[in-house]
């Protein structure tokens, strides 16, 4: 398992994925610790006005102020670019922060930008809602049709905004395609890679020049902190970094050094929670009380072979329909004892959601029509658990319904 990575320092032999994650940022330290330290400090002191003058007109600097950088989010950022193959990261206070951040520092008014009808919610949000409040124009296409993506452009299309595997439906997204198309015509794209991980599939591998994640998922791996990361070229960093020390999404030194802790266990925590997920889907669809699973790992998955082709592994997230409505939805969901019926995703923890109940609270009956959201539908998020013990607990769920 695992992909080689290149190291900036020439003469030391690439690493596999599960060697990078724990010394990929051994070059970022000055001092012999081996567990990494927590800078939580606001500000940091210099020796002279020289120095000063300095780390204030350096932009990212990490021991200027930890709103524009701090040692620890360095060595995040180095883990993440080398993890998703682009030239540097930045981290921010979330994955929305991440995602706000980037769009907004890459269109303003009069700009168009291209999205996909299935988004996270809070990314529709952004794409209905506060962008043409800004004088930004967005089109919203079918994201399995890449000629949809073609005929939305226009000659004032900025940016192309995709999402795969897309939050709760799992339909994917070409990315080679997309980003083909889009440099063939001047446009910057964005790939919330969140639901594959970077283990599972690198967009910029594809073309993609930018990759966000809600490190809050698999990075962080334990539903004990929030964090974003971007991942793009220096040039876009930097552009980014300007909108960022503006909006204040700033990543906290305790959460910064959680997801540091985190990233140490990526590749061992995806190992297994993909080996039960398509276990887990494989056994529902067995199940006469299901009507349908949607997993790409399957070989019933309508991309099935498009997510062969560009994903290593398949993700926690299995979503399905309950045969049955609303109630019986409900049923089952409460009749569950070993996940939590939370929201989030890709931690040690299996986590279940009826996906219409929770998304009925920020998205109106229409909006959930256009996403694809029946009344009867599960998002199941597979965490590290025995597959037997799991295997078991659903299958008590579905006698109750």
């Amino acid at each position: 398992m695992g992909k080689d990575h290149d190291r900036e320092n020439g003469n030391v032999e690439a690493m596999r994925t599960e060697t990078l994650v724990i010394h990929g940022d051994d070059d970022r330290t000055n001092d012999y610790t081996v567990a990494p330290p927590i800078y939580y400090t606001a500000t940091f002191r210099a020796q002279d006005s020289d120095e000063f003058a300095e780390m204030a007109g350096t932009p990212r600097h990490p021991q200027y102020y930890t709103r524009y950088g701090n040692p620890g989010h360095q060595r995040v950022e180095k883990i993440m670019a080398e993890l998703e193959g682009t030239e540097t990261a930045l981290v921010t206070g979330s994955g929305m922060g991440a995602i706000a951040t980037a769009v907004l520092s890459l269109v303003g008014a009069g700009d168009h930008v291209i999205a996909q009808t299935r988004h996270y919610m809070s990314t529709a949000k952004i794409m209905d809602e506060l962008l043409p409040r800004f004088g930004v124009q967005v089109t919203l296409v079918e994201q399995a049709d890449i000629h949809a993506f073609e005929q939305a452009i226009r000659p004032n299309t900025k940016l192309i905004m995709v999402e795969t595997p897309a939050n709760p439906t799992l339909v994917l997204t070409d990315l080679a395609a997309v980003a083909k198309l889009a440099r063939s015509h001047g446009i910057l794209t964005i790939a919330d890679n969140t639901f594959a991980s970077p283990i599972n599939q690198r967009p910029h591998d594809w073309g993609i020049d930018m990759v966000v994640h809600s490190a809050t998922k698999y990075l962080g791996g334990h539903h004990d902190l929030t964090a974003g990361v971007i991942c793009t070229s220096h040039d876009l960093a930097e552009r980014i970094w300007h909108t960022h020390i503006s909006i204040g999404s700033v990543l906290s030194p305790m959460d910064g050094w959680l997801l540091l802790r985190g990233l140490r266990t990526l590749p061992l925590r995806m190992e297994r929670i993909n080996a039960n997920a398509l276990a887990l889907a494989t056994f529902l669809e067995q199940q006469p009380q299901i009507e349908r699973v949607y997993y790409p790992g399957l070989p019933s998955h309508p991309q099935h072979e498009l997510a062969k082709s560009q994903m290593r592994g398949f993700g926690a997230v299995i979503a399905f329909a309950v045969k049955g409505g609303y109630e019986e939805t409900e049923r089952f969901v409460s009749a569950l004892q070993l996940p939590f019926n939370a929201v989030s995703l890709g931690g040690v923890d299996s986590l279940v959601v009826h996906t219409a109940a929770m998304w009925s609270g920020v998205m109106s009956e229409e909006q959930m029509k256009v996403a694809g959201i029946p009344a009867n539908f599960v998002r199941f998020s597979v965490g590290i658990e025995h597959i037997d013990d799991l295997k078991r607990d659903i299958w008590k769920a579905l006698q109750a319904i």
